[in-house]
C-alpha cells in the first residue's frame, strides 16, 4: 500500500461517523496484540488548549530524556502530524504499511470502525513498535468514549480548559461536557485540573476525582504571573518558575501552567519544565505566518477560542481593525464566534474549508454581517478569499484547523 493510497482509505472511514463506546476500538486493539497495554501515557482531555498543553508536555518528556511519543488532532498541514516520536512524524513508509497491516484485521473483525479509532489503534502499534517511554496522548472528542480512553491506568490525566462545545455530542450543559471529560479519570492515577474553569465543571471533577480516587490538583490563575508578552510569546512566573512560553496569548501561559503542575506532578524537575515548555511548536495558535504585513493564523473555532483571540488581538495589535479570511464548520457556533471578534475586524471574507461539513460561504458571510462586521463577503474557494483579503495591512486567518491546514503554506509565502 502506498501513503496515498492508506490516506484515501483512512479518509474513507469517516463515512461510519462519530461512534459511542469503546468495544470497537478495544476489538481493534486486542487483534493487534493490545499494544496500548504496552505503553505508559499521560492523557489529556479538555475543549480547548489540549494541543498546545499536549505539545509543552511533550517537550518536557524530551528534555527529561525519555524517548516521547505525541498523538494529537487534527493535524493542520500534513497527516502525519498527528503522531510524532521526539518531534519527528510518523514517516510516510510506515503509516502506509501500519495501514494496510489494521486494515486487514479491521475487515476480519467485521464492525464499523470510524476513523478516529482506526488512527488510534494505529498510533498506539506504531509507539509500541518504537518502544516509547512515554506517550502524551491527546482525546479526540470528550473523553469517556474517546477511543484514546482504552488505556487503563495512565500516568497523569490532564484537563483544559472546559467549554462548550460538540454540544450535540457532548450535552448542552457545563456539567454534562465535564463529566464526559473526566471520564479519562482512572483509578488511583492523579489528574490535573487547568485553572479558569467553570464552578459547576470543577464541582464535577472533584466528584469524579473522589470516586475513583485520584490525587487532583487544580491549578489556579493566581499561580501565573505574566512577566512580559508579544506576538512571539511570553515570560511568564508559573507556579513561581520562570518559563518562556513559546506561544502568543496570555490564554498559552494558563495552558504552560497545566502542563507545569501535571509536570511536577509527574516528578519532573524544573530545569526540564522550563526547557521544554520553550522548545514546544505547534502551528495555528495564534500563528505569525508573516510580519510585513503582518500575517496571523488561528485555528480556534468556538466561542472560547474567539474570546482568547480577542484579548490577545486587543493586547498585541491595540487599537487596529485586521482583514480577516473565515471559514468555520456548521457543528459551531460561529454566530457567537464572530460577534466576539467583530469588533477587532474591518472586513472579512468567508469561505468554506474543505470539509464537507463546512458552513457554506454566503451563510457564514450573512451570519458575520448579522454579529456586525459589515464588510462581510463570500468567496467561492480559499484561495479566493486569501486574494481578495490580502493587502498593505494586517491579515487574520480563522475558524477552523482545516482552513488553516488549507492556507499555512500560501500565507507563510506571502
Amino acid at each position: 500500500m502506498k501513503y496515498r493510497e492508506a490516506l484515501a482509505y483512512i479518509h474513507g472511514l469517516e463515512k461510519f461517523g462519530i461512534l459511542p463506546g469503546l468495544e470497537r476500538v478495544a476489538a481493534l486493539c486486542g487483534a493487534l496484540g493490545n499494544p496500548q497495554a504496552q505503553l505508559r501515557c499521560v492523557h489529556v482531555a479538555g475543549t480547548n488548549g489540549k494541543g498546545s498543553t499536549c505539545a509543552m508536555l511533550a517537550g518536557i518528556f524530551r528534555r527529561a530524556g525519555y524517548k516521547t511519543g505525541l498523538y494529537t488532532s487534527p493535524y493542520v498541514t500534513n497527516f502525519c502530524e498527528r503522531m510524532q516520536i521526539d518531534g519527528e512524524m510518523i514517516a510516510p513508509e510506515d503509516l502506509a504499511a501500519l495501514t494496510e497491516r489494521c486494515k486487514l484485521l479491521t475487515e476480519a473483525l467485521s464492525v464499523p470502525i470510524t476513523e478516529f479509532e482506526f488512527v488510534t489503534a494505529l498510533a498506539f502499534a506504531w509507539f509500541a513498535a518504537q518502544k516509547c517511554d512515554v506517550v502524551v496522548l491527546e482525546t479526540g472528542l470528550g473523553g469517556r468514549w474517546d477511543a484514546t480512553n482504552v488505556i487503563t491506568a495512565p500516568m497523569c490525566s490532564v484537563i483544559t480548559k472546559i467549554a462548550l462545545d460538540h454540544t450535540h455530542i457532548l450535552g448542552g450543559t457545563m456539567e454534562k461536557i465535564a463529566a464526559e471529560k473526566a471520564g479519562i479519570f482512572k483509578n488511583n492515577c492523579p489528574a490535573v485540573i487547568a485553572c479558569g474553569q467553570d464552578a459547576q465543571a470543577l464541582a464535577v471533577f472533584a466528584a469524579r476525582a473522589a470516586e475513583t480516587n485520584s490525587p487532583c490538583v487544580m491549578a489556579r490563575a493566581e499561580e501565573c504571573e505574566i512577566l512580559s508578552s508579544s506576538l512571539a510569546g511570553s515570560w511568564a512566573l508559573l507556579a513561581g518558575l520562570r518559563v518562556f512560553v513559546p506561544f502568543a496569548g496570555r490564554h498559552m501561559c494558563h495552558n504552560a501552567l497545566t502542563a507545569v503542575r501535571a509536570a511536577r506532578a509527574l516528578g519532573l524537575t524544573d530545569a526540564c519544565i522550563a526547557a521544554g515548555i520553550a522548545d514546544a511548536r505547534m502551528p495555528a495558535r495564534l500563528e505569525v505566518c508573516a510580519r510585513e504585513p503582518l500575517v496571523l493564523l488561528d485555528g480556534g473555532h468556538n466561542p472560547d477560542g474567539a474570546r482568547a483571540l480577542a484579548a490577545a488581538l486587543a493586547e498585541y495589535l491595540p487599537g487596529q481593525r485586521l482583514s480577516a479570511v473565515c471559514g468555520m464548520m456548521a457543528d459551531k457556533d460561529a454566530g457567537e464566534y464572530l460577534r466576539i471578534l467583530a469588533p477587532h475586524l474591518f472586513c472579512l471574507v468567508a469561505c468554506a474549508p474543505p470539509n464537507p461539513r463546512a458552513i457554506p460561504p454566503k451563510e457564514l458571510a450573512a451570519l458575520a454581517r448579522a454579529a456586525g462586521i459589515v464588510n462581510a463577503e463570500a468567496a467561492d474557494t480559499p484561495e479566493e478569499a486569501l486574494q481578495r483579503a490580502a493587502g498593505d495591512f494586517p491579515l487574520l486567518v480563522c475558524g477552523s484547523f482545516y482552513l488553516a491546514g488549507h492556507l499555512r503554506c500560501s500565507l507563510i509565502k506571502l
